[in-house]
């Protein structure tokens, strides 16, 4: 069984919107103000240990965007560009993006019970993630909190009929004093 591992930049007010500055945001690319080396690592780290992306159609559109045509010395742009992409949307019809699979959210439960392949990592996403969160079908959840309050922009969580018990399995400080949280859903 592959297993689905959700990971976010975040604030501390729980803001997720534009971290990289691309979406033209009021407060986009607030995550480079924090550059760590470390931080870094452990993202890539995180790359290369998934075998495929999980994305919702306006994440899929950003990076579909962004990531074909570059590279890069440490083979993060070649892994984003090369890993199979699965795209939950209902209103996307021709991905353009190589190694992209448009399915629906129903598909996501026998994405995840296949016997081959390895795990699969959403970034962003917040709508995607709020719908995987209340059907139990978040493995892992990964915060790479910043010591930044926003006040405005998307957050991950809403309003939410249902609370979502979380046990914390690791923490990690950056030098920046960006937090690295791992969360495992209590079942």
């Amino acid at each position: 069984m592959r297993r689905i591992v959700v990971t976010e930049f975040i604030s501390l007010d729980g803001v997720i919107e534009d971290p990289g500055g691309s979406e033209g945001t009021k407060h986009g690319g607030w995550s480079f103000k924090f550059q760590d080396p470390e931080g870094f690592k452990f993202k890539l780290q995180e790359l290369k240990d998934h075998d495929a992306q999980l994305l919702g159609r306006t994440t899929y559109e950003g990076f579909a965007e962004a990531w074909p045509g570059r590279d890069d010395e440490m083979g993060f742009a070649e892994k984003m560009n090369a890993m199979p992409k699965y795209v939950v949307s209902s209103t996307l019809k021709d991905p353009t993006w190589n190694n992209t699979t448009v399915i629906s959210f129903d598909d996501v439960a026998g994405l995840r019970e296949q016997e081959t392949g390895g795990d699969i990592l959403v970034h962003g996403s917040p709508s995607l993630v709020r719908g995987l969160l209340a059907r139990g079908l978040i493995d892992e959840l990964r915060l790479m909190l910043f010591p930044v309050v926003l006040g405005s922009g998307k957050r991950l969580f809403g309003e939410q009929d249902d609370m979502a018990a979380l046990k914390l399995a690791d923490s990690k400080v950056l030098d920046t004093g960006t937090l690295i949280l791992t969360y495992l859903p209590l079942r």
